[in-house]
């Protein structure tokens, strides 16, 4: 992963965003030499935002479990017959 000063980032913004799209790396941004933010390019993203939606999804069907609020097969299936109608 590079690491880049927001003082670059503010002169050669499109520069950096051209070397993101082009190596789909990360970038780094440190202001006053610590951390800040990091850059994505849009697809890197998107998978991301995709894999937390698919672990938070497994996290509640989790909960649920642990909760007691299962369904047997037989009501999941009628339940699913009733929102394919």
């Amino acid at each position: 992963m590079r690491t880049e000063l927001v003082t670059r980032l503010k002169r050669q913004a499109t520069e950096i965003l051209d070397e993101l799209e082009r190596h789909k790396e990360p970038v780094l941004i440190t202001q006053h030499g610590l951390p800040s933010a990091y850059l994505l390019d849009v697809e890197t993203f998107e998978r991301l935002q995709a894999r937390m939606d698919l672990l938070e999804g497994i996290a509640r069907g989790e909960k649920a479990v642990e909760e007691g609020r299962m369904l047997t097969h037989a009501q999941a299936k009628q339940r699913m017959r009733r929102w394919l109608k």
